[in-house]
């Protein structure tokens, strides 16, 4: 037996073997991609990764968190909009208990992970940099 047969680990698996979801093709299985909610989770999921340095910067746990975590920022937004329209009346108490109660498991998400913006590396490597050196001086 292999170790990665022994530990429960699997090759990753060319494109053509993989869900849509796992390729980036879809957001969530079965759902159309062009609906408000699914374009602002993708907006607020390329928010995070972004403040991480990018996705390959990032580890497939920290994808996993950003991913809950945008979720639940989409639905507190979709609260606060129904909080505004409300008026006078004002949110109900389920309503409000609903968004704490997410307000906090978002806090935890994003506490979890330690989520904090990284730099990304943008130092040229010798080729490109002198590569710009013999542009600049060609031109």
């Amino acid at each position: 037996m292999t170790k990665a047969a022994a530990s429960g680990v699997r090759p990753v698996y060319p494109a053509t073997h993989r869900s849509r979801v796992t390729n980036g093709k879809d957001l969530l299985p079965g759902v159309d991609g062009r609906t408000f909610w699914v374009r602002r989770m993708r907006d607020v999921m390329a928010l995070h990764v972004s403040d991480l340095g990018g996705a390959e910067a990032c580890s497939e746990a920290e994808k996993s968190i950003i991913r809950r975590a945008a979720a639940i920022t989409v639905e507190m937004e979709r609260l606060e909009r129904f909080f505004a329209l409300a008026g006078e009346a004002g949110p109900d108490l389920d309503s409000l208990s609903l968004y704490s109660r997410l307000a906090n498991t978002l806090r935890r998400l994003l506490d979890m992970n330690d989520l904090q913006r990284r730099s990304r590396d943008i130092t040229p490597t010798i080729d490109e940099y002198m590569l710009s050196v013999a542009q600049e001086e060609a031109a």
